[in-house]
């Protein structure tokens, strides 16, 4: 919910872009626990997610502003 908030609020770039890396860091947690419960489903969406959340974490705090 933090991250959501943080990404909802914006703020500006750095806030965006660590809210996108706590994303990161959620979307790994929920792949773990999907591949311990052998939840494939679940285990698919968040590897999805992870994607889009390090092309956030990329364009907002890695990645020139103007390119």
């Amino acid at each position: 919910m933090l991250a959501a908030f943080m990404v909802s609020l914006d703020s500006g770039r750095r806030v965006t872009g660590w809210g996108f890396v706590i994303f990161v860091g959620s979307s790994i947690c929920w792949f773990a626990g999907a591949w311990l419960t052998k939840d494939f489903a679940l285990g698919t969406q968040n590897t999805v997610l992870f994607g889009i959340n390090l092309l956030g974490v990329y364009r907002y705090l890695i990645r020139k502003t103007g390119v």
